[in-house]
Formats: C-alpha cells, sequence, structure tokens
C-alpha cells in the first residue's frame, strides 16, 4: 500500500484515482474469464479447435488491455487529448483501408489483417471520437473564437460515413448515441437537440429502407415468422431454463447449440448456468460503472474531463444494455459484445483503452487557484 507521503508517480496514481471505479472494471475482466469458460467450449468443439482456444485467447487479450489501461490512466488531460488524435486519425485510416482491403464477412468489411494480426479498426475509434468530441464542444464553450460545434458536427459526420460504406450500423448508432448524449450535456439549445433526434430517426429510417440485412433483422424482430430467429428464441430458452438461480457450472444444455454463445449471446449462457440472479448482478456491475462515471463527471469542475468522462460511460452503457437487450429480446439483434465478458480482442484492447481515459480524467487533481495560492505563498 502506497502511503498519502510518498512523491512517485505510482503513489500519485494511487491517491489520485477512483478506486472503486478501478475495481470494478478489474471485476468485469475477471467475470468475462470465468464466463468464457462457460460459453466459448462448445463453439471451440464446433470448429475443431481445443475446449479451451477462446478462453487461453481471452486471457492472452486482457494482458495487453490491461496494460493499455493502466498506461492511459496515468496521462493528464492534455496528454488523453493528444494520444486521442493521434489514435482517430489512424484509427480513420485503416477504417478506410477496410473499405478498399478489408475481408468480407456476412456482406460487409470491417476487419483488417496487419501482420498476420486481424483488426477492427472501428473498435478503437470509438474512444478516440469520444475524447476529440468532448474537447470541441469545451472549447467552443470555453472560447468564442474556437468553432467548438461546428467541429463536433464535422466530426460525427466524418467518422459514421465510412462506418456505414462498411456497412455497420450498430458501431454507427452507438458511436452516434454517445455523441447525442455529450451534445445534451454540453448545454446546447433544446432546439438542436431535437433536431439531432430528428436526424437520427431519419437515417434509421434510411438504413431500413436501403440495407437489406437492417430491414431484415428490424422484420424479424417484429414478426419473427419472418424468418431466422434461431439464437434470440434459444437465448430466450436459456433464461427460461437457468431460472433464478441456473443449471450449475458447466450444466447448460442450449449453449451447445448457440453459435455465438461466446461472443453476443454470453448473457443467455450466463443465465442458464448462473443463473437470472447472476445476470441482475452483472447488470448491477455494470450499472454501478456507469453511475459512478457520471458522479465523477458531475463532480469535476474542468469542462472536457467532465463531457470526456460522460461520454466514455454513456459509450460503455450503451453498449452493454444492447448486448443484454438483444439477449432478453427487446430489441432487433446486432452483433455487439458486452464489454469485457464477450470474447474478442480489438474489443478488448479497446474498453481497456477507454477506461483507462476514464481513470485517468476523473483523476483528483488540485484547483488551478488552489496551486496559484500555493506557489505564492512558498514565493513569499
Amino acid at each position: 500500500m502506497q502511503s498519502r507521503l510518498d512523491r512517485n508517480p505510482l503513489a500519485d496514481w494511487w491517491w489520485t484515482v477512483d478506486r472503486l471505479m478501478f475495481v470494478l472494471i478489474i471485476l468485469l475482466m475477471v467475470t468475462g474469464i470465468v464466463l468464457g469458460l462457460a460459453g466459448s467450449p462448445p463453439v471451440a468443439e464446433r470448429l475443431g479447435l481445443p475446449t479451451f482456444h477462446f478462453v487461453i485467447r481471452q486471457a492472452i487479450n486482457l494482458a495487453p488491455a490491461f496494460v493499455v489501461m493502466m498506461i492511459a490512466s496515468f496521462m493528464t488531460p492534455r496528454l488523453v487529448r493528444r494520444t486521442a488524435l493521434a489514435l482517430y486519425l489512424v484509427g480513420m485510416a485503416l477504417v478506410i483501408a477496410t473499405l478498399l482491403f478489408g475481408t468480407e464477412v456476412k456482406g460487409a468489411k470491417r476487419w483488417i489483417n496487419l501482420m498476420g494480426i486481424a483488426l477492427q479498426p472501428s473498435e478503437f475509434v470509438k474512444p478516440a471520437f469520444i475524447i476529440l468530441v468532448a474537447w470541441a464542444f469545451s472549447e467552443g464553450g470555453r472560447r468564442k473564437d474556437v468553432p467548438g460545434n461546428i467541429l463536433g458536427v464535422l466530426l460525427l459526420v466524418g467518422t459514421i460515413g465510412p462506418l456505414v460504406l462498411q456497412p455497420d450500423i450498430g458501431q454507427t448508432m452507438l458511436i452516434a448515441m454517445a455523441w447525442a448524449g455529450i451534445v445534451f450535456l454540453s448545454g446546447l439549445h433544446l432546439f438542436w437537440v431535437f433536431g439531432i433526434g430528428g436526424i437520427g430517426a431519419a437515417g434509421l429510417a434510411a438504413a431500413y429502407k436501403f440495407l437489406p440485412h437492417v430491414r431484415d433483422r428490424i422484420d424479424r424482430f417484429r414478426n419473427p415468422e419472418a424468418g431466422d430467429t434461431f439464437q434470440v428464441d434459444n437465448a430466450m430458452q436459456s433464461f427460461i431454463e437457468g431460472g433464478w438461480f441456473g443449471k450449475g457450472p458447466g450444466e447448460g444444455t442450449v449453449k451447445r447449440i448457440l453459435p455465438d454463445s461466446h461472443t453476443d449471446f454470453v448473457f443467455a449462457v450466463t443465465a442458464e448456468e448462473f443463473g437470472i440472479i447472476a445476470c441482475l448482478a452483472l447488470l448491477a456491475v455494470f450499472a454501478i460503472v456507469v453511475l459512478r462515471g457520471l458522479y465523477l463527471a458531475r463532480q469535476n469542475e474542468e469542462p472536457f474531463c467532465r463531457l470526456a468522462a460522460s461520454g466514455l460511460v454513456i459509450l460503455f452503457g450503451i453498449q452493454a444494455s444492447i448486448n443484454m437487450a438483444v439477449n432478453v429480446h427487446l430489441i432487433p439483434a446486432k452483433g455487439m459484445t458486452l464489454p469485457f465478458i464477450s470474447y474478442g480482442g480489438s474489443s478488448l484492447i479497446s474498453l481497456g483503452l477507454a477506461m483507462g481515459f476514464l481513470l485517468a480524467v476523473t483523476r483528483r487533481r488540485p484547483r488551478a487557484d488552489y496551486v496559484d495560492r500555493f506557489r505564492a505563498e512558498q514565493d513569499e
């Protein structure tokens, strides 16, 4: 344990970082490994891979995710902004490269192979995008000579344009909703808030009309007889089979026929083996992370840190909500991972970066006026 009197970087970090948030993130990381042991072996066996292939890969991916989170959490707000800018430029370049050279899977180009490593660039764009948008709106509110609102809108258009072309409507909606949350919290007039909502609704209607796979998913949700609902039906069956307390670790049967039991539907596997009580506990952890993040954002007097923290936890919370809502058939099916729980390399490292940024911008720092007063006293 570090003493408050120690002045080394680790001690400064320990006494300024929000330790509750840090512990909750670690808890989610560990829970992801445990639930991976439940959901991934049947998928590995169907693919002819070793039983614990995905669990081992998840643990391997968790190491760089944790390292990235720790490094990012030591950053100052200024360094967070600079890192986000560099990451955004590189990420968007890779998103565009994916459109040209990426691997097409189920009619979409979202992955690119770099030196034998498959990456989903849009995952790394998300946290960088949130930081830059928070920066734009905070600077726009602080300085009249900075067109922050215009920059914020251009960032949204420039980001979702290539994602729609992939097409990746899920990530597009996720980014747009997090952006709208930052806009609302930045204090823009309600005229703009409702106008943005109208544009979003029009975009969703256009996606339904012009993108067949979006239309098919919405039609299947509205009318299950209109198409294949195999995964969603079996996910719901998992909740029925598991009941309140579950069948027990390794005793689930529905997971053996769920193709995405280690990714999109790991929440359903949790319900079958550990019960609805465990699902509610997991839901509570996600809710506490979001509420804690919003509380810390509200307490922060620096506009950029306040908007950045809010945007990051909104992004985190919406992604978790979409995944869990799909599992209980509240919204149309969408390939969205459950943060830190679902299997995935790009997703896991991106989440580690996002949570590192969150820990960095919510660290307790002395107010500037107190620092100036202290320095003046020292000079006397």
